[in-house]
């Protein structure tokens, strides 16, 4: 039973470490990267969010709550990068939701863009720390009472991965107000009508 403690101990620090690597890498590919955007829907990406995240919810007992139109826009993104995304972003809502607490994810059109935003009732951060938060390697919370067992790379990543698809990532945040992320995004272009066969 030791031996067995010792290698789970072994294969979650590989894990972690192998972790690390793969988002040390991904921001290497994406600085400077332009996706190639397509008109994507919203509604199954958000959907494929919160079913890859169903534990992490359970875990906490935190709902979550999609607030906007119906049907949901289409947006122009990159289909793995939009949920690459939405996934850091519900994963560090929930992270710091209280329990029993709800996770909200609103969707706006203004003009030609769509505002996607994930707002969580957590202890927030003061507003003076949150370009801080946006760099490699940095966390909100103290090592002493940080809940997440990141290195802090994920606000990182989604904020690459928006400018690679021409948009852009922005937070706010209050002390015991929590944290709004919002990205926002070009709305789709409407598509192109084919023109009507000639006799």
């Amino acid at each position: 039973p030791q031996y067995k403690e010792y290698a789970e101990i072994i294969r979650g620090s590989g894990k972690k470490l192998l972790r690390l690597i793969n988002q040390v890498l991904e921001i290497g590919r994406l600085e400077g990267l332009r996706m190639d955007v397509r008109p994507e829907p919203l509604e199954p990406a958000i959907e494929d969010t919160v079913a890859g995240l169903r534990e992490d919810f359970a875990a906490r007992d935190v709902r979550v709550v999609v607030v906007g139109p119906s049907p949901l826009p289409m947006v122009a993104a990159d289909p793995w990068g939009l949920r690459t995304v939405l996934a850091h972003l519900v994963r560090n809502a929930v992270m710091f939701s209280p329990d029993n607490g709800e996770v909200r994810l609103r969707v706006e059109t203004q003009g030609r863009h769509v505002r996607i935003s994930v707002e969580d009732d957590g202890p927030g951060v003061e507003p003076a720390d949150l370009p801080r938060l946006m760099l490699p390697f940095e966390q909100g919370e103290s090592a002493l009472v940080r809940r997440g067992g990141g290195a802090g790379l994920g606000l990182t990543i989604c904020e690459l991965t928006c400018q690679a698809m021409g948009g852009r990532l922005q937070l706010t945040s209050k002390p015991g107000k929590g944290t709004v992320a919002r990205v926002r995004l070009r709305l789709a272009d409407p598509p192109v009508a084919e023109p009507a066969p000639t006799a």
